[in-house]
């Protein structure tokens, strides 16, 4: 990197420390971006030219808090172990991160902002779909999953079913009823 991009680099990074900050500990509508600018020491002219708006940084901030979950998932991708197994791990793997991160970075009160909520599970669910794109592909290619079936139907499948769990989770059983329901989807209601 050239200085102008270190400098840069660190701007954003300053930018987004702020924002993760703030929006920890009031969520999204009650951070302004002059907030984030003056906590940041970085311009509202920057943040905007960088992210565009508050959802820009939401995005990022989503990207950022999800990169060690991304990382541990393409790892998976590349193990040498049966598709199954795989897909197991990620599913764990990407459920309980999304619930950790949430109790982790988000304030009571930043979690009881709804727009703030909206836009970060928007963002995860980018995310998530992406990473299980990229196995339902490599399950194809293993033969695990009928290849002549089109990814968008296995997606449409998949989201169906986490619509399904998404009403589940205000309840006390909501990962025993998660793993129930992923099993019903691997085999089927006859078994294995």
């Amino acid at each position: 990197m050239n200085k102008y991009e270190i400098r840069t680099q660190i701007k954003k990074d300053a930018i987004i420390n702020a924002s993760l900050i703030l929006f920890k500990e009031k969520g999204y509508t009650n951070v302004s971006i002059n907030e984030i600018a003056s906590f940041s020491g970085i311009s509202t002219v920057s943040i905007y030219n960088y992210f565009n708006n508050k959802e820009g940084l939401v995005t990022e901030c989503t990207n950022i808090l999800m990169k060690d979950m991304i990382e541990m998932t393409r790892e998976l991708l590349g193990k040498k172990i049966g598709f199954k197994e795989k897909l197991l791990q990620v599913v764990s793997i990407c459920s309980d991160a999304h619930q950790q991160l949430l109790g982790q970075y988000f304030s009571p009160e930043a979690l009881n902002d709804k727009v703030l909520v909206n836009l970060y599970n928007e963002n995860v669910n980018k995310i998530r779909t992406n990473i299980l794109k990229e196995f339902i592909e490599s399950g194809k290619e293993e033969g695990a999953i009928e290849a002549s079936i089109p990814t968008p139907t296995i997606m449409e499948y998949i989201n169906a079913i986490t619509e399904i769990k998404l009403s589940w989770e205000e309840t006390s059983n909501f990962k025993e009823k998660g793993l129930e329901l992923f099993h019903l989807i691997l085999y089927g209601l006859i078994g294995r």
